[in-house]
Parts: structure tokens; C-alpha cells; sequence
């Protein structure tokens, strides 16, 4: 069964009919289940690449915040008041409890602080960092693993490697946010490298990876290497 990502937040444009804001959010269909991954900055943005993508907000049966920044949660209390409540929110444990109280006073609020099972085939890294605590997540499809991080503050390679522990199998596509946007040319390098170690086949790095990073990704990696923007459909498991 092939898994669906789409990218329905992101500042960088892919679909020039969609809202390109600051943030995150990424939609992944598994085929027996619907999951957002991250809310973006802001409500009225999400909701609206949302509509102008065909996605149903009540079709979502999970929401997994990857950190607490503002870019990747503000749109989380308007989806749950547009939907009536539903559905679940999966946070790290080491989120304020100012904002777990706002989750539990609208939908059922799960904490992670180890490597987990969310649904069928999708998997939460647990939390990875210190100084900036996150979790990512990774979907099992046909090709290996999909793994998704919102910033990866820790570092996208530590996040990949607590993925690769979190569930069996090669890792196909890693895609979201790598957090390069201001790295040095020698600290992309070496990134690039430490994901050839840990057999990473393709890349879609987006969100705050940087312009110069992506380029470096797309240079390594060739035709394995996607520059994805609002609006990007990638199929992992299926059709190219």
C-alpha cells in the first residue's frame, strides 16, 4: 500500500494556488490511516491550503506536534475547533503544561517520551534533544521507512538514527524541516553524509533547511532529492 505526504504548510511555494507562510505541516495517508503531522503558524492559512487541496480536516484521525514552537502548533486549536474536538494530539512529554491543558480541555491529549506505535505502521522517534526536545515520525511503506521531522533541532541525522530504532527497515525518504538555514557549508556536508551512513535513499528537505542547504541536498543527491513547497504531493510506496 502506497503512503501519501502532502505538504500543506510550508514557506516555500510549490502549488501557487496555496497560502506559503513561516512553518510545517505535512498530511500523511497511510491508506488505513490519516495523520497531520505538525499545524503550521496559523489556522486560517492551514485550513485554507487544506480546502483548496480537497482535504477534509474530519478525515484527520491523529495529530502528532513534532516541538512546541509556535510554527508548527499555531494552527492546532483552530483545526480542533473547526472539527468539533477530534482528533487525538501526540505531544512530547516535555511540552508546557499550559498547552497540554488547552489540548485536554478540546480532544484526548497522548504524551511520548519513548519510541511508540501510534497506529498501524506509523511510529513516533520519541523524544530526541535536550536543549530543544522533538519527536519525529515514521511510516512503514513498501519502499522502507518515511521519516518526517518538523525542524530537527537535535540534528536531522540523530533524528533519523531514533527513527531507524523506532521501527525495523531501511529508510527511503526523509522529508521536513532539517534546520540548516543558517549552517555552514562544512556542517551541510557533513549532514549529507551522515545520512549516506545511515542509508538514507531520497531526501525532500523543506520548512528551515535553508535555500543554500537545498541545493547542496539536490547536488548530492541528485534525482533522489526533492525541493518540496506547499501544495507538493510525494507517493512513497506506489508510483513516482
Amino acid at each position: 500500500m502506497p503512503v501519501t505526504l502532502t505538504i500543506v504548510y510550508d514557506n516555500n511555494a510549490f502549488d501557487t494556488s496555496l497560502q506559503t507562510a513561516w512553518g510545517f505541516a505535512c498530511l500523511v495517508e497511510t491508506g488505513a490511516s490519516t495523520v497531520l503531522f505538525d499545524t503550521g503558524g496559523d489556522a486560517p492559512t492551514l485550513l485554507g491550503n487544506m480546502a483548496a487541496l480537497g482535504i477534509d480536516p474530519a478525515a484527520i484521525d491523529m495529530v502528532v506536534l513534532s516541538h512546541i514552537h509556535g510554527d508548527h502548533t499555531g494552527g492546532l486549536m483552530g483545526l480542533l475547533d473547526a472539527v468539533g474536538g477530534e482528533p487525538p494530539v501526540v505531544v512530547p512529554v516535555a511540552f508546557p503544561t499550559s498547552f497540554k491543558e488547552q489540548v485536554c480541555a478540546r480532544t484526548a491529549l497522548v504524551e511520548v517520551r519513548e519510541p511508540a506505535q501510534l497506529l498501524p505502521g506509523v511510529y513516533t522517534t520519541g523524544q530526541v534533544g535536550s536543549a530543544i526536545i522533538e519527536q519525529a515520525l515514521v511510516v512503514e511503506t513498501g519502499e522502507g521507512l518515511v521519516v518526517v521531522t518538523g525542524c530537527a533541532h537535535p540534528g536531522v541525522v540523530a533524528m533519523v538514527a531514533a527513527a531507524k530504532e523506532a521501527a525495523e527497515g531501511e529508510v527511503a525518504l526523509v522529508t521536513g524541516g532539517f534546520h540548516l538555514g543558517s549552517a555552514n557549508r562544512r556542517t551541510v556536508e557533513a549532514t549529507i553524509a551522515g545520512l549516506r551512513d545511515l542509508g538514507v535513499r531520497r531526501v525532500a528537505p523543506c520548512h528551515c533547511t535553508g535555500d543554500g542547504a537545498r541545493q547542496m541536498f539536490a547536488d548530492a543527491f541528485g534525482e533522489d532529492c526533492l525541493l518540496p513547497g506547499a501544495g507538493q504531493v510525494i507517493v512513497v510506496g506506489g508510483a513516482r
